[in-house]
């Protein structure tokens, strides 16, 4: 399976997962009149799919034990269940992600749930594979923390200039990024213990319990959803071409960005590629602001609190980067 040989292939990746991460959710804001509980069903396939496809190519290179069907046919059968758990987790912490999006917008959304899931997520995955400088890894996490208070501050700006707070829709952020964290540790664990799973095994058993969980999550949502009247499957089979492609191309996009971070992590370890990757909100806040003009409008104060955001998420990233030595 190809994996990175040096730092620089590695970090690479998982910038490109970050942008991967930080971009997807620009497919479901391009649908227009199209329900997310709806759209998500193609987002769900598309991550499993791509996964399944870059396993069977990245992941099938050579023929040693490392390559995906055999590294699934000698792993322990109790990390794959791991892992989809850590999918069905993930899914529940994306779905509200999504209906945060709707709520909230782009540029609030994604970083203060992955900011939060950030923190989370490092700190488990440190604890179960301590790899790499803890001291350098708390900074990143305590400037990552930092930024997500920049951004709920800048948030709290523009509410007051521009649109009506919402509780809720801060509320639903805060449980997403808890939720969010809690995946990476199912995934470190897998990728640790007795006969582990290797990062190609990983994103096929964490998609795949992704979408075996949205029959649960999903129509859960459909039938008592956050914002709006209850939704009927039948509406998806009814849904424009458009949105179903538009889902399967932001599960794709998500997908690519999922892999790439496992791989890189079998270099640095998980808790330094999924800090890198969980940067992602700078990639989305920067679509919210100037694609999508969230922040049209906006007063001094809410762009120099949304300025210092950016910065302090720079400084995460540095940090963290510095942390695997």
């Amino acid at each position: 399976m190809f994996t990175p040989h040096s730092l620089a292939v590695a970090l690479l990746m998982m910038i490109t997962s970050a942008i991967c991460w930080g971009s997807w959710a620009n497919t479901y804001k391009g649908v227009k009149n199209y329900r997310f509980e709806l759209f998500y069903w193609d987002y769900a396939a598309g991550i499993f799919l791509i996964s399944v496809v870059l396993a069977l190519t990245m992941g099938s290179t050579g023929k040693d034990g490392s390559s995906f069907l055999n590294n699934v046919h000698a792993s322990d059968r109790g990390n794959i269940l791991f892992v989809i758990v850590g999918g069905a987790i993930f899914n529940l912490a994306n779905l509200l992600l999504v209906a945060a999006i709707a709520m909230a917008g782009l540029a609030i959304a994604f970083p203060v749930s992955i900011g939060i899931a950030l923190v989370v997520g490092v700190v488990l995955s440190f604890a179960l594979q301590p790899k790499g400088n803890a001291g350098l890894l708390a900074a990143g996490v305590a400037c990552a923390l930092i930024a997500v208070v920049l951004d709920g501050k800048a948030y709290g700006s523009l509410s007051s200039a521009t649109r009506s707070v919402s509780r809720k829709s801060l509320s639903v952020c805060i449980v997403s990024g808890i939720l969010m964290g809690l995946w990476a540790p199912f995934v470190a664990r897998a990728m640790t213990h007795g006969n582990p799973l290797g990062p190609y095994s990983v994103a096929v058993f964490l998609t795949l319990g992704a979408l075996l969980s949205c029959w649960i999550w999903n129509l859960y949502l459909m039938k008592r959803p956050l914002t709006g009247q209850p939704v009927g499957f039948s509406g998806f089979f009814h849904g424009p071409i458009s949105g179903h492609a538009l889902g399967v191309l932001g599960g794709v996009i998500w997908g690519i960005g999922m892999v790439f971070n496992l791989v890189a992590a079998n270099f640095t370890g998980v808790a330094i590629s999924y800090a890198i990757g969980q940067s992602a909100p700078m990639v989305a806040a920067l679509w919210g602001v100037f694609a999508w003009r969230e922040f049209a409008g906006a007063g001094t104060r809410a762009k120099i609190f949304l300025v210092s955001m950016f910065v302090f998420y720079g400084l995460a990233i540095l940090l963290v980067a510095l942390a695997h030595g």
